[in-house]
């Protein structure tokens, strides 16, 4: 269970990768698709891209949380550069007309040009200008998103605008590189070419795996991927990590990956350390692991509730789970106890099973506690 959920995690950083980096038809260095807008309702109009002037067009929308996040810093950036011209565009609106209203009430703190996309009479939102012109051929599966035009007329970057102001000082003062981030784009888009077929055989060895128990060909598949994509033989290492713990009579292998694991930077990272505990005391596991990969998942599970000053739902009820397998019921209750407490007011408090888990183990403790204070039965003569 857990080890499909980690490979499918990888596979969506290979999807998000593929948004940023997979555009096909508008890339870095691409020429600027026209300026198709049906209006401005803020700012001076602009028709087009005038050579010598660096334009930002900025894709948002009315309903975006994230989008109203980095209205702020667009501010910002346009008070920093005030030579640039940022253009926020609304797209994929159901009501354009929404929009101006949001954009007065917004005042100076939304202190740029704002315009609407071009949509074509009776179309859908998603058949506007701007998102069939500039977001599709980009692959820009989601907003906000932002394009930085050169005085040339050309894309020198495609991004999130909360990433924009490096590469946009460097184009304003002529120290863009353009052919070198071009290249950087290609090599991504390779990487990721070569990531999607790893993690989809991956997924195939993985079903091999769960069927015989047999893990030989995804630990080799494992070796192959770190030498061809070294880049990401962390990644690989994780899952290598998972696949012993899962594994039957491979407890030995398994703690010595994993302590080399938290030996590096990643052993500071308390969301990974728990979700690695995790792995080992999981209660949908189909056997329970051994007694030397409990003790590991209790030090892992230590470490990450010792990162996080004891205050992370999760890492709490992480932490009980591999006390209550070590065999240290009280100290189990109390972590659980507190990880229920931690959840009050969140939305794991709808989570019944950190309740399930509390019960099971106060009744451990009940049971443990009857059989220390039973008095010994008299030997028979």
């Amino acid at each position: 269970m857990m080890m499909k959920q980690f490979i499918a995690a990888c596979a969506i950083a290979v999807a998000t990768l593929t948004q940023v980096v997979s555009a096909q038809e508008l890339t870095i260095g691409s020429k600027a698709p026209k300026l198709e807008l049906k209006e401005f309702i803020k700012g001076e109009e602009v028709k087009g891209f005038e050579k010598g002037k660096i334009y930002v067009i900025e894709l948002w929308a009315t309903w975006c949380g994230p989008c109203r996040v980095t209205i702020p810093h667009l501010t910002e950036l346009q008070k920093k550069f005030e030579d640039v011209a940022i253009i926020g565009v609304a797209v994929l609106e159901e009501d354009q007309a929404a929009v101006a209203d949001f954009v007065k009430e917004m005042g100076d703190k939304m202190d740029y040009r704002v315009a609407l996309d071009l949509v074509p009479e009776d179309a859908e939102p998603t058949e506007g200008k701007i998102v069939t012109n500039w977001m599709q051929p980009a692959e820009q599966q989601g907003i906000p998103a932002a394009f930085i035009i050169n005085g040339d007329g050309k894309v020198a970057w495609i991004g999130h605008p909360g990433q924009m102001e490096e590469p946009l000082e460097k184009i304003v003062a002529g120290t863009w590189d353009l052919e070198a981030e071009a290249q950087k784009l290609a090599d991504m888009k390779a990487l990721q070419k070569k990531l999607t077929a790893t993690i989809g055989r991956l997924q195939e060895l993985f079903k091999e795996f769960s069927d015989d128990g047999d893990p030989k060909d995804l630990l080799a598949e494992l070796d192959t991927a770190s030498e061809e994509i070294p880049d990401r033989a962390e990644m690989f290492n994780l899952i290598r990590f998972q696949v012993l713990a899962l594994s039957t009579e491979r407890s030995d292998e398994a703690v010595d990956v994993g302590n080399k694991i938290i030996e590096t930077e990643q052993g500071e990272d308390p969301g990974l350390l728990s979700n690695m505990a995790r792995v080992i005391v999981d209660p949908n596991r189909d056997h329970k692991a051994s007694p030397k990969l409990l003790k590991f998942a209790l030090k892992l599970a230590q470490k990450a509730d010792k990162l996080v000053d004891g205050e992370d739902v999760m890492v709490a009820d992480t932490l009980a789970k591999a006390y209550f397998d070590t065999g240290d019921v009280a100290e189990a209750v109390k972590a659980q106890e507190r990880a229920i407490e931690l959840a009050e007011g969140t939305r794991a408090a709808a989570d019944p099973s950190l309740k399930k888990r509390l019960r099971q183990y106060k009744k451990a403790l009940d049971s443990a506690n009857e059989k220390e204070e039973k008095p010994a039965e008299k030997p028979k003569k």
